[in-house]
């Protein structure tokens, strides 16, 4: 017998832009016109990808296109990718919240979805019908719901307010108690979207150690959408990575996270453009930027035990401003390593023109592995001017060697050097 369940065959959804269904009467009457013909839909021809980030010349867009793959009983899957990658569209199809355009989608077993703040929840219900009305939606008998009712309940932390309707609850408790009703009324298949993030520190980790015990002692199948790194390396065994709608890396967590990590990201540690092709807006222009060791050449490795300039020269197209840089830098897990930030003209405004700013990381700071930087140029320390994500990115080598071998990679965003004490205290007993 086999141990897929979920199987999903070349499934695309389109939608028409800034429309409800087709659109318009005349394109449901064409649509329906080819079908008793027994011809393809005519609107299946056209479309582009799902692409954020530019203007189009069509009306319609595959926010799925031509997606496959299967899913085996037990698999913990996330599902990552850029927004408007096509995720929640994906969930959406295999939660039969939405149906696919074309292609087909096969499940085995009962599936509950936390897809978005209030999935299945009806508002002017409380908290305690919505509990039996959720359960009964998945199937099970009122016996079973009771028998899970008071963990629930507890896992969600919302008893004082279990019979008051959901729709004077906070975003919080609604997700808080609307996962607590997905992940413990036992589906088969658990589908959860990045929803988890509107809760607090403590949920979140109540909600991710829930579903590793839901996983790997239940034996449940997950999909799990999110843009935490650290939590889908420690939960999913296999990563499927999406973009423009479409499966573009599909294996292990690690190996997914790493080349989604690195989309758009520019790999070195040095760039420089000319004026009609930099980087900016009618207000900034980056010329050039640098994460070198200090010393040393832009094409040398860089160590852990170098002391790192990074730079950023740039045109200033506004006058008499208070502008600020602020450097974010991340690791290759998305863990926030620092946020530094100075005035360009140290509390002065400042003209039209040139500027140079840098600053140095101290070495036997960073880890020997890579990191990204992304640069925000600010006014009056109130006010964006540009944002610019992955302009560089630098891969620190290990600088500590013994007998002539380096150390192994070391956990951890950052691996400082520290100065040790080291003492006997007290008498030796006799």
């Amino acid at each position: 017998m086999s141990n897929t369940v979920i199987k999903i065959e070349d499934v695309s959804k389109q939608y028409r832009l800034g429309q409800v269904g087709t659109g318009s009467l005349s394109h449901d009457v064409n649509r329906l016109w080819y079908k008793v013909r027994g011809k393809e839909d005519p609107y299946l021809k056209i479309g582009e990808a799902n692409d954020r980030t530019t203007a189009g010349n069509s009306e319609y867009v595959w926010a799925l296109r031509n997606v496959s793959f299967n899913v085996q009983h037990g698999e913990v899957v996330g599902i990552i990718g850029r927004n408007g990658a096509g995720k929640s569209t994906l969930l959406k199809v295999l939660s039969r919240t939405t149906k696919p355009t074309t292609g087909s989608i096969s499940i085995k077993g009962r599936v509950a979805s936390l897809l978005e703040v209030g999935t299945g929840f009806h508002p002017e219900l409380s908290g305690r019908e919505n509990i039996f009305l959720n359960g009964a939606i998945l199937g099970m008998t009122r016996h079973e719901i009771k028998r899970k009712f008071d963990e629930i309940v507890d896992f969600a932390g919302v008893e004082r307010y279990i019979d008051t309707p959901v729709k004077r609850y906070s975003s919080g408790m609604y997700v808080r108690l609307a996962f607590g009703v997905a992940a413990h009324l036992e589906p088969e298949i658990l589908v959860v979207d990045e929803v988890l993030a509107v809760g607090d520190a403590e949920f979140q980790r109540k909600a991710l150690g829930k579903m590793n015990d839901v996983s790997k002692q239940q034996g449940r199948t997950i999909l799990f959408v999110s843009h935490n790194m650290a939590a889908m390396k420690q939960l999913c065994t296999r990563g499927v990575l999406m973009q423009h709608g479409q499966v573009v890396a599909d294996g292990s967590m690690s190996e997914v996270a790493e080349q989604y990590l690195i989309q758009g990201v520019t790999k070195s540690n040095e760039s420089s453009w000319m004026a009609d092709e930099a980087p900016g807006n009618d207000k900034i222009s980056i010329r050039r930027v640098h994460a070198c060791a200090v010393g040393r050449q832009p094409s040398d490795p860089v160590k852990t035990s170098d002391d790192i300039e990074v730079l950023i020269e740039f045109e200033n197209k506004q006058p008499g401003v208070d502008l600020d840089v602020t450097w974010n830098i991340f690791d290759m897990d998305m863990i926030h390593v620092c946020h530094i930030g100075t005035l360009v003209g140290n509390g002065e405004k400042i003209d039209k023109g040139m500027y140079r700013v840098s600053f140095i990381i101290p070495k036997n700071l960073l880890n020997n592995k890579r990191y990204t930087f992304n640069v925000i140029f600010g006014a009056d320390q109130k006010h964006l001017v540009y944002h610019h994500e992955g302009i560089l990115s630098v891969d620190v080598e290990d600088g500590l060697h013994r007998q002539g071998n380096s150390f192994h990679r070391y956990p951890g965003a950052i691996h400082p050097k520290v100065e040790w004490t080291r003492a006997r205290i007290g008498e030796s007993s006799v």
